[in-house]
């Protein structure tokens, strides 16, 4: 079988085993589809890893001290209320102003549902990362507005440097990205010149433009095996936790760097425990960037894109989700009658700084959408030379992508 062949097993084989609970459980090494089952897959016995993983797993912490910055987290933002004919009125000033400027809505699904609405309204886009980084170039319109964080605008900009590219605040950051500076970022690839680089999307231009790959959580466990299968060692970046779960899963050989998301960091462990107690049928939805506690609680771990598409096609009624709660939006919207419970942040050790929502997602909202088209400032800008280094492990990326058909798309 050729390589795209086995990659899509992989993929389905991946995303089956973990819908029907079948991924392994740290601890007990809990494995409860038959192995000749899988081994009748051709790309079973990466699946089968999973059983040797953990005990021979090579995770490595930087073993040289990595002093990251302090970051501000923000307050969330208190958004005038708006009564139902306001937000109307609203909504069409903006529509008339995406027709007007020529311009497309690109929403993330962590970001309002009342933009998420309005994306799938006007004939825009609300995705994962992956997609929204492919959906730019798809389209024929000559600005995109991005909502989200800024390094979705830049990677935006990256993949379009011909279009104009807006965002309701430029101070939407990212805490991964705020914790992973460009010179200290690079200074410790210098240090360890023979790994292959690879960070997640949730990084600056310029950290894109010192990495040999950039991946998504929707494609990174598959683009870890195609390394590992060459004998490459990783160097991973950002998110130590994301890149913990996929060292456990391939085996893979991953030197961490030691950032973390403020939203998945502070979901708890002691207090999930107690609400799944509380709602005993609720299958639990994780998001790889979450500290292992949570993570080995999970029925599925997953991008948001999976998780999405675990809710519509999993039998459970109710579902305890271990990410940002705007994604509830797109998951009420195709599973109407499943009940969807936040992941706890309360409990021993807490501070909720997220509180289940990322603050700078909270960034983005209609008031300030209107505005961006109105006056078309916060415009993502790219230095060229800049972009030619970090269009390249995006492009290596999608490319991967398209020879193996993964997607990040819904089905429908």
């Amino acid at each position: 079988m050729n390589n795209s062949g086995w990659m899509a097993e992989l993929i389905e084989v991946h995303y089956a085993c973990s819908v029907l609970n079948n991924t392994l459980r740290t601890g007990n090494l809990k494995l409860t589809t038959d192995n000749r089952y899988l081994e009748s897959f051709p790309a079973g016995h990466y699946v089968l890893s999973y059983i040797h993983a953990v005990s021979g797993t090579m995770i490595q912490s930087a073993p040289e001290a990595v002093a990251l910055r302090p970051i501000q987290i923000p307050e969330h933002p208190q958004w005038p209320p708006l009564s139902s004919e306001e937000k109307s009125a609203l909504k069409a000033r903006i529509k008339h102003l995406l027709q007007e400027r020529n311009a497309v809505l690109v929403a993330h699904y962590y970001t309002d549902g009342d933009l998420q609405a309005l994306a799938e309204e006007t004939g825009g886009c609300v995705a994962d990362s992956l997609e929204m980084a492919r959906y730019g170039s798809d389209s024929s319109a000559e600005t995109l507005v991005v909502c989200g964080v800024r390094f979705m605008g830049e990677t935006a900009k990256i993949l379009n440097p011909e279009k104009r590219v807006l965002m309701p605040d430029l101070a939407a950051t990212c805490s991964l990205d705020e914790n992973c500076p460009a010179d200290a970022f690079s200074a410790f690839c210098d240090r360890h010149p023979d790994r292959t680089v690879v960070v997640y999307a949730n990084t600056s231009a310029a950290v894109k433009a010192r990495a040999d790959w950039v991946v998504t959580s929707g494609i990174a466990l598959p683009i870890i095996l195609y390394l590992k299968a060459r004998g490459e060692k990783i160097l991973w970046a950002p998110d130590k936790h994301l890149g913990h779960y996929l060292a456990r899963v391939t085996g893979t050989d991953l030197l961490l760097w030691p950032g973390a998301c403020v939203v998945h960091e502070e979901f708890k462990s002691a207090a999930l425990e107690r609400l799944h107690r509380l709602h005993p049928e609720a299958a639990i939805l994780v998001h790889p960037e979450s500290p292992d506690e949570i993570v080995d609680q999970a029925d599925l771990v997953g991008s948001t894109t999976a998780m999405i598409k675990a809710v519509t096609s999993m039998d459970n009624e109710e579902f305890i989700v271990a990410t940002d709660e705007g994604i509830f939006w797109k998951m009420q919207q195709l599973a109407p009658d499943k009940k969807l419970i936040i992941a706890p942040t309360a409990g021993e050790g807490a501070t909720c700084e997220s509180c289940g929502h990322c603050p700078w997602m909270a960034m983005n909202a209609l008031h300030n959408l209107e505005q961006v088209l109105r006056k078309g400032d916060n415009e993502i800008h790219i230095d060229p030379v800049l972009r030619e280094g970090a269009v390249r492990p995006i492009e290596r990326m999608l490319t991967f992508a398209r020879q193996h058909g993964i997607s990040g798309k819904l089905p429908g």
